[in-house]
């Protein structure tokens, strides 16, 4: 039996903070420095103050047509792009202004913010890194300090997390800022990351104290709850929260299974109520044809294994859940083809391999079962009744040496637990010493 895992908790506490930190610097129009500017940019820009596009971006167009290096002009082209939307419009005037002065503070973080905001974090940290190197000028060190807080935020989350850089960020950041409640969320997945159950334990209750209501912040400690096993108090902080939250994937995911790994009825009706809500979640899907399962209703789990595979066919995990409700339905040779194409989607999957072991005994085909036992002992224990199958195969096969060896084995690992196999494995093994 495959037993209820744990939905992983990815970007859980950042995701809700980027969007905000990565918008569009609006402190940063018009530009750097109040140096002396011509009429036309005076005129833009005075239009820009109102978000009036349709005056700027006409007089701006025709000033850089004939002035291509103006980093001021280009910057304000690239905020009125940014405002609108326009991204790549955007990106590539940021880029121009911080080509002609590779100092312009309002540049390079709109730059940096922007790329961050498309994704391109490996093309935004740079950009940002300039940005906390130069003088904020007159937007100040708040502005600054949204730079860091973005670099915290590719640091903990780019393809290459670096938290221990990222914590240095957010220090950074509140050197020039006072702490946020993102900052707290952030600081406690950084300290997850860096196995500070502590420290992170006490930023997430920070957090919940300023915001009880904080999904985030619950979210975040009952998966350290619930990775330290402390289930009763991860049900008590989830149940009410989830009950306001009832479509919340995450909240619901973290409910069903402490109410698993208690052993209480609840985690059922939950699930089956989220999924009736939301049938294309697939994760929450799979968690409920688990718990199913684990319920003894394997029809209907395996309803849902059956809908899963329609997406995703060669998924050795849900083929493996299928070949088990198979099993319990004693419908065999389904069983058997639903694991050897496990097997073949992962032949590392040693669950797959014992499920075909013991779907192949049933169909009587002790070759399958001895290969498959065998390659199952390279990724899973034995157990006594794996020992009792390779008896028994063994004995199918009229090799009596390796049957008895394996009926002796079985009986000393069996220690009354398995009373029909036991009697069986005596029966044979008296017959054997009768006729060798």
């Amino acid at each position: 039996m495959r037993r209820l895992q744990f939905l992983p908790l990815v970007l859980l506490v950042c995701g809700c903070v980027w969007a905000q930190d990565s918008a569009p610097a609006k402190d940063a129009a018009p530009a750097d420095k109040q140096a002396e500017v011509s009429p036309e940019i005076a005129k833009a820009e005075a239009a820009l103050s109102k978000s009036d596009w349709k005056t700027a971006e006409p007089v701006l167009d025709a000033w850089i047509a004939g002035h291509p290096n103006d980093a001021r002009a280009l910057f304000d082209a690239g905020y009125a792009a940014d405002e609108q939307g326009r991204n790549d419009d955007a990106a590539a005037f940021y880029k121009r202004s911080v080509a002609a002065d590779p100092n312009s503070f309002n540049a390079q973080i709109s730059l940096g913010l922007l790329l961050a905001r498309m994704g391109k974090s490996t093309e935004a940290r740079p950009a940002l890194w300039a940005a906390t190197q130069l003088d904020p000028g007159p937007v100040g060190s708040a502005a600054k300090a949204k730079a860091w807080r973005a670099l915290a935020h590719i640091d903990a989350e780019g393809s290459n997390p670096d938290t221990q850089q990222a914590s240095i960020d957010l220090l950074e950041a509140l050197k020039l800022s006072p702490e946020t409640p993102e900052d707290t969320l952030l600081a406690a997945q950084l300290a997850e990351r860096n196995d500070d159950m502590a420290g992170a334990t006490a930023a997430y209750r920070r957090a919940l104290k300023a915001d009880p209501d904080s999904r985030e912040a619950t979210a975040g400690l009952a998966h350290i709850l619930i990775t330290q096993k402390k289930y009763a108090d991860a049900e008590a902080l989830l149940t009410p929260l989830q009950k306001k939250y009832p479509t919340d994937a995450t909240l619901t995911a973290q409910l069903a299974a402490v109410l698993v790994a208690e052993d209480k009825a609840d985690a059922l009706p939950l699930l089956e109520q989220y999924h009736q809500q939301h049938p294309q979640d697939k994760a929450m899907t799979r968690m409920l044809a688990q718990v199913e399962a684990d319920a003894g209703n394997y029809e209907q789990s395996d309803q849902l294994y059956v809908a899963l595979l329609g997406g995703d066919p060669r998924n050795a995990d849900l083929l493996a859940g299928h070949g088990q409700n198979l099993i319990r339905l004693k419908q065999y040779g389904e069983a058997m083809r639903a694991f050897e194409a496990a097997t073949m989607a992962d032949e590392t999957d040693g669950e797959a391999w014992n499920g075909l072991a013991f779907a192949s005994f049933e169909m009587h085909q002790p070759q399958v079962t001895l290969k498959a036992l065998s390659a199952r002992s390279k990724y899973l224990p034995e157990s006594p009744i794996v020992l009792f199958l390779y008896a028994a195969s063994y004995d199918t096969l009229r090799d009596k040496k390796q049957a008895a060896a394996y009926y002796h084995r079985f009986l000393e690992s069996a220690q009354g637990k398995f009373p029909d196999q036991e009697w069986q494995a005596r029966q044979r093994l008296a017959l054997m010493e009768k006729n060798p």
